[in-house]
């Protein structure tokens, strides 16, 4: 009787938990995506901080009920609790950090990766994102969003992990080199979870490619309610694009891909005789409103087709360009009907394999 109630109150400690990812009615979900619009000229401040999201009960993308520097949206209840205190461990990582917490070189030798994980010894989360100077150091008391966010589109992706998930989450992590700006592995954490407390001495230091990391892994991650999401994560010696060299063979699936298309060395389309990898050119997330990939700064990817068990979707923080090859970052990965449509239903133009843009199943159709 005696170890029945111990199992209990272990069992209610997990249950309720403040560490997760919420909806934007706070309610704790196993998994969220949520896609911040662009904001578009001549029109409010507040037009680029709206937002699309996704969750397990969603049948597609909807309208968030707020604006996502609000509190009370999904990324601010999310986030939120790591500013109220607790013995919790985190980690915020971004190669272009708060101004505040800037080091000279260190976004250079670090990976194009941006993220934020948070955990106590129950539960966690994980939350990908391509949002610069994102989130503010835990210093600041409060959770916002940076204005540098708000132009373009972004992109998030949250799942909730049980605590034994976190030591693999460093591993792929450290395999990301990613620049850490904040971070704190309280000692009652640190036995269970070494790679995030040895991520966490490497705080504002420069990677320097003599890792004894592999320069490249890819895992399958189960959430705390079992669902599946495989992580790719490279570091800066993988010397190649992620998507075509990589997650399209191991997806064994055709992808289209959306990334920051305003920078150098832009890669081209990819026709390779296997797998095919189209950059996207204009989207529309849910119909609700359509813009140029040059107006997104999200990195996510889609298989081209859905297969006979559903199509992959792919959220991530590295783009397709020539210096990014030789950075770190990564991608989460999962196969699910109703995401892969919601991703792949946004895909309206691609570039085709001879640089014209079409729609995108006229780009693929002429490989």
């Amino acid at each position: 009787m005696f170890l029945h109630v111990l199992l209990l109150l272990h069992a209610s400690r997990g249950a309720f938990s403040s560490i997760s990812c919420y909806n934007d009615q706070g309610k704790p979900v196993d998994w969220y995506y949520l896609y911040k619009l662009p904001h578009e000229h001549h029109t409010p401040l507040e037009e680029g901080l709206k937002y699309l999201f996704m969750d397990v009960e969603s049948e597609g993308w909807t309208d968030g009920t707020t604006l996502v520097n609000d509190t009370q949206s999904a990324v601010g209840r999310t986030v939120g609790p790591l500013y109220e205190g607790g013995d919790v461990g985190y980690i915020l990582y971004n190669d272009q950090p708060p101004k505040q917490k800037q080091v000279e070189g260190a976004s250079r030798s670090c990976g194009h990766t941006k993220g934020v994980v948070v955990f106590d010894k129950e539960q966690g989360f994980w939350l990908v994102h391509s949002t610069p100077h994102f989130p503010p150091p835990k210093s600041e008391g409060q959770f916002s969003y940076p204005t540098s966010g708000i132009s373009n589109g972004q992109n998030f992706i949250c799942v909730t992990y049980p605590f034994e998930r976190f030591q693999t989450i460093g591993e792929q992590l450290k395999i990301n080199q990613p620049h850490i700006f904040d971070c704190s592995i309280p000692g009652s954490l640190a036995t269970a979870v070494p790679a995030m407390a040895q991520l966490c001495k490497h705080t504002l230091d420069r990677w320097d490619n003599t890792s004894s990391s592999p320069s490249n892994r890819s895992i399958s991650l189960l959430s705390l309610a079992k669902t599946e999401f495989i992580s790719f994560a490279k570091g800066a010696s993988f010397a190649n694009d992620l998507y075509h060299s990589w997650v399209a063979p191991t997806l064994q699936s055709n992808l289209l891909v959306q990334f920051w298309r305003r920078s150098t060395g832009i890669l081209p389309s990819d026709c390779s005789p296997n797998w095919e990898v189209l950059n996207i050119d204009l989207i529309s997330p849910g119909q609700k409103v359509t813009f140029k990939a040059t107006e997104d700064h999200s990195k996510w990817a889609v298989s081209s087709s859905s297969g006979t068990s559903g199509g992959w979707v792919c959220v991530g923080d590295i783009n397709r360009d020539e210096a990014e090859e030789k950075r770190g970052g990564g991608t989460v990965c999962r196969r699910d009907a109703v995401v892969w449509k919601a991703y792949r239903s946004a895909a309206l133009q691609c570039e085709s394999c001879s640089g014209e843009v079409q729609t995108c199943e006229q780009a693929q159709r002429f490989r």
